[in-house]
């Protein structure tokens, strides 16, 4: 399984592409200026991989700003946790908030809920729910290769912003102790925001939320 991550937008968020056996899926597709949804196509044909999905962790607007661009190319399902449908719902209202102009969608997602060995393709992957930062949020686990990508709610010595609709800081504290931080100590950390990190790393660093015990 390979991973390519591109940071993209005014929000430098992290999108991630990953290839395995032929086929590909995107997460969180936060493409806005061409050349950066140009840069995926490109690496997407030189992969010789088909996409199959697209996942999101969660619809605030700097992680969903590429996906029309994504659809209009591209017919493969899209997957978000149906907790909470509001941000998806008012993704125009999002948008206006930040200043961009984006339509609504005119379809709802597949539901990503939680669950143990979701498949995809030739991919498997826990799907964890982590809402706090966000009441749709969901963090994706690939156990083979103890890889995780945890949106916006883990960052580097930092977590996600909970000041949000519905976001909770206890509730976030709670998803990243009860549910990532359980998870193998040298599991990779992929985040929605700057560097990657490791769940043993955070657990002794992270300023924010600390390990219990």
């Amino acid at each position: 399984m390979k991973i390519k991550h591109y940071t993209v937008g005014p929000f430098s968020e992290n999108t991630y592409l990953i290839s395995e056996n032929g086929s590909a899926i995107l997460i969180d597709p936060g493409f806005f200026e061409p050349h950066e949804f140009q840069i995926f196509k490109n690496d997407l044909a030189e992969s010789g991989s088909k996409l199959i999905a697209v996942l999101l962790t969660h619809a605030h607007v700097d992680h969903v700003l590429g996906l029309e661009k994504v659809l209009k190319e591209f017919d493969v399902p899209v997957y978000l946790n149906h907790s909470d449908l509001n941000l998806w719902n008012n993704f125009s209202d999002q948008a206006k908030r930040f200043g961009f102009n984006a339509p609504d969608f005119d379809f709802i997602p597949e539901n990503l809920s939680e669950k143990k060995h979701f498949t995809i393709g030739p991919f498997s992957m826990d799907v964890i729910y982590t809402p706090g930062h966000s009441p749709d949020h969901v963090s994706l686990y690939f156990p083979d290769m103890q890889i995780l990508i945890a949106g916006d709610a883990l960052f580097r010595e930092s977590i996600g912003r909970t000041d949000l609709y519905k976001g909770d800081f206890d509730l976030l504290a709670s998803s990243i102790r009860e549910k990532l931080y359980t998870l193998p100590g040298d599991t990779k950390v992929f985040p929605g925001h700057g560097p990657s990190t490791t769940i043993s790393h955070e657990k002794k660093q992270n300023a924010f939320v600390k390990a219990l015990g």
